[in-house]
């Protein structure tokens, strides 16, 4: 299969440095975003000025129909989606007892709907060719659940279900399904935060520091790549030891 990819969520943080990092490394990309259409289109700009193939597509993934629409998008200009990278998502921090139905349900329907959504849209022509890959970033609180974040947690631990059980009835195809888990890592996500709490987030880290975007883009690229095609149904965990 030609090397595409859909990133979702790829006009800022994680998802930007993930769209950059793969059509840098010769992938055709297609750059998602819901709202910021003036991060995506500096990324494309600057993408398309290094001589890489990109485009951009707004799209709500918690919508099935905007997703679709995206993904058919993507197949008339380059052609069939040959990895997916779920990463668009939504978080904050409340108390369980102040989280309403609609916070809760807004939630799930943008960071698990969308992948589910978003696979189901891509997975036709992978099962068709026996072949793709498909990354679904989590986090380390899916992994270990975090105070005031139980909904985020939740949808986060849902992705690691998703990609465990996915991986393993697609694996006669093919098709690879893993899972990243991100720790803290330096986006807009953290402003909400206050600004004493990051020192001492980047002291808890055994490296001794806050990811980075680039960290978490550099494992996405190598599991999308061929060095990555016996491994299946994994989470790797990319967070400076935080959780060990």
């Amino acid at each position: 299969m030609e090397k595409i990819a859909l990133v979702t969520g790829s006009s800022r943080g994680i998802g930007r440095a993930v769209a950059a990092e793969l059509a840098r490394q010769g992938w055709a990309v297609c750059i998602n975003y819901r709202v910021r259409e003036d991060c995506a289109r500096s990324l494309l700009e600057q993408l398309t000025a290094e001589g890489c193939r990109a485009m951009m597509v707004r799209a709500d993934v918690s919508q099935r129909d905007q997703v679709e629409a995206m993904v058919r998008r993507v197949e008339e200009t380059f052609g069939p989606v040959s990895l997916l990278v779920n990463n668009a998502g939504v978080a904050g921090q409340a108390l369980f007892q102040d989280i309403s139905e609609e916070l809760w349900r807004r939630y799930f329907s943008v960071n698990v709907d969308g992948a589910f959504h978003t696979i189901q849209a891509v997975l036709p022509h992978m099962l068709h060719q026996h072949a793709g890959c498909i990354v679904n970033i989590s986090s380390i609180w899916g992994q270990r659940g975090a105070s005031c974040e139980v909904t985020y947690s939740c949808t986060k631990a849902a992705l690691i279900g998703l990609t465990r059980s996915l991986a393993m009835e697609l694996a006669p195809t093919h098709i690879r399904v893993n899972c990243i888990a991100p720790g803290v890592i330096r986006t807009d996500m953290l402003d909400a935060l206050p600004p004493e709490v990051l020192p001492q987030l980047a002291e808890e880290t055994p490296l001794r520091r806050l990811g980075t975007p680039e960290d978490i883009a550099h494992a996405a690229a190598f599991l999308a790549s061929d060095k990555a095609d016996f491994i299946t149904g994994q989470v790797l965990t990319v967070d400076g030891g935080f959780i060990l």
